[in-house]
């Protein structure tokens, strides 16, 4: 009877263990799914160009008069998504990740019924540059939110789907776009918009941002509604200040480190050249004198991008974030390189290179998209220690956007001056650099929670500082040798004792700064 009894018991607690994780896995995917859908509205802004532009060529001339006009009306959005990433900063820490998230729902509306109604091109631009605004706003909001509502097992997997998202966006954009002209594409995505608000009013708020406040109920209704495991509730002794920005954390060393590394790894992103192509596909294939018809080519690569983002949730939390982003800068670089490859054979008047344009912009998608098209957003919200997050995450945001804007608008006067093959090139060298930018300063954060990761910069700075003293202790040793002969023998206390406290001292420096 006893034995039965502890079979029983045995086989009770994996079945409840699994009850557990499949509940939190559940509920955590449904905040991502829903939040993500601020993705998908970024998506739509950004695939929207690619087929509306050609459409209103075709349909009303006289909207765009010139070719300056088109280009502004199609790199426009990035430029406001600077100044909107930068807002998302103060909103994110006032009102928190969630209702940042919310507020972009009815401004993406207004911007879309501006496009749709248009008569003139000013109103065109002013739309998209709303749009812009909007997407700057959800970039670092989705990304932080996500990040801080999902276990470390499956934060590699949860993390990727605003990039997935993103990915359908365009897919979903370009294939309307096929079929439907520029003003109804456009009323379309303004009822696509207005749905993310209501998915994301039922989702609980960030319990990280609840914690920085100090409302220790709230964050534990949140972490029991999302099953979280592994993060802490504790209350410190002293309740900490509401301040939006410390400038001494800011400036610390545990801060500007994973700054940096996000910030390189969004450079490489956006130099990579994938804007270039979003925003310009249909042009690209046109100029190529690619053989299939330009929209159809569209549709295929957006697809492959939509595929090849799905394929890379399943390998994310595996592989490892550092591995998948050299690979990815890697066929990157390759596959530049073939698109510039097929724009200087038809500068020389080869027209027999069939479909390369589309295989290299094919295996370009697939590149990007299992490396550089989500990792980059997953780390944003890894890296950045958790008081300074909505700071680090929004001027890291807004950098992006800021050179997503200048590669955009950017891509016809380079090409002018270094022809498009050289531009495919250059973009092309960008990538090879970033393989070098991974594999010497990137961390693998795989299976870590938040706290370690961010202990993890404070603990390099720590062994510098002791490698620095001992350093210093070294060039020393014969001085203080002979000062410790001359006076008895002192040479081992003094030297000691100065080096422990004045690592001591370091490391507290540090500490404060990167947790205040």
């Amino acid at each position: 009877m006893v034995s039965n009894t502890k079979e029983e018991a045995t086989t009770t607690a994996p079945n409840k263990k699994w009850h557990n994780i499949s509940k939190a896995a559940l509920k955590q995917t449904m905040l991502s799914m829903a939040v993500s859908l601020g993705y998908f509205c970024i998506g739509m802004v950004r695939g929207y160009s690619a087929p509306a532009m050609p459409s209103m060529q075709d349909l009303n001339p006289g909207l765009l008069p010139n070719q300056n006009i088109v280009s502004w009306a199609s790199s426009i959005p990035p430029f406001g998504a600077f100044l909107g990433s930068l807002v998302s900063a103060p909103l994110m820490h006032k009102i928190g990740r969630k209702y940042t998230v919310m507020i972009t729902s009815p401004l993406w509306v207004i911007s879309w019924v501006l496009v749709a109604t248009a008569e003139f091109w000013q109103q065109i631009v002013a739309g998209r540059y709303l749009m812009g605004f909007c997407a700057g706003l959800a970039l670092p909001a989705v990304s932080v939110y996500v990040s801080e509502c999902s276990d470390p097992a499956i934060r590699g997997v949860i993390g990727s789907f605003p990039g997935l998202a993103m990915s359908f966006g365009i897919l979903v954009t370009y294939t309307m776009g096929t079929f439907l002209d520029w003003k109804l594409l456009a009323w379309v995505c303004s009822v696509i918009s207005s749905f993310l608000f209501f998915a994301t009013c039922f989702m609980p708020k960030s319990p990280a941002w609840l914690k920085t406040k100090n409302r220790f109920d709230e964050a534990k209704q949140s972490c029991d509604w999302l099953h979280l495991s592994g993060f802490s509730l504790e209350q410190p002794t002293e309740v900490s200040k509401d301040k939006f920005i410390s400038y001494k954390a800011l400036f610390s060393r545990a801060c500007l480190m994973p700054l940096g590394i996000g910030l390189g790894l969004l450079i490489i992103q956006q130099v990579s050249g994938i804007d270039a192509v979003v925003f310009f596909t249909v042009e690209i294939f046109r100029a190529a004198g690619s053989t299939l018809n330009s929209y159809y080519a569209t549709i295929i690569v957006g697809a492959v991008q939509l595929l090849s983002n799905f394929s890379a949730l399943f390998v994310v939390d595996k592989a490892g974030r550092k591995p998948l982003l050299v690979l990815s800068a890697i066929i990157m670089s390759g596959s530049m390189c073939s698109m510039g490859i097929a724009f200087h054979l038809k500068d020389n008047g080869i027209t027999s290179f069939g479909y390369l344009p589309l295989i290299s912009l094919i295996i370009f998608m697939i590149g990007f998209s299992i490396g550089f098209g989500t990792i980059p957003f997953l780390l944003m919200g890894e890296l950045f220690p958790v008081k300074q997050r909505s700071v680090l995450s929004s001027l890291a945001g807004s950098l992006n956007l800021l050179i997503m804007f200048l590669v955009i608008v950017s891509y016809h006067p380079v090409a002018d001056l270094i022809t498009t093959a050289g531009t495919f090139w250059m973009y092309s060298i960008f990538c090879a650099l970033g393989v070098f930018f991974v594999i010497f300063l990137v961390p693998e954060t795989k299976g870590e929670d938040l706290d370690s990761i961010a202990n993890k910069f404070i603990r390099r700075l720590s062994r510098r500082f002791s490698r620095k003293a001992s350093m210093n202790l070294a060039h020393a040793t014969p001085i203080a040798y002979l000062e410790g002969e001359e006076g008895g023998g002192g040479y081992t206390n003094k030297g000691m004792s100065g080096d422990d406290d004045g690592n001591k001292k370091d490391a507290d420096v540090e500490g404060d700064g990167g947790g205040e």
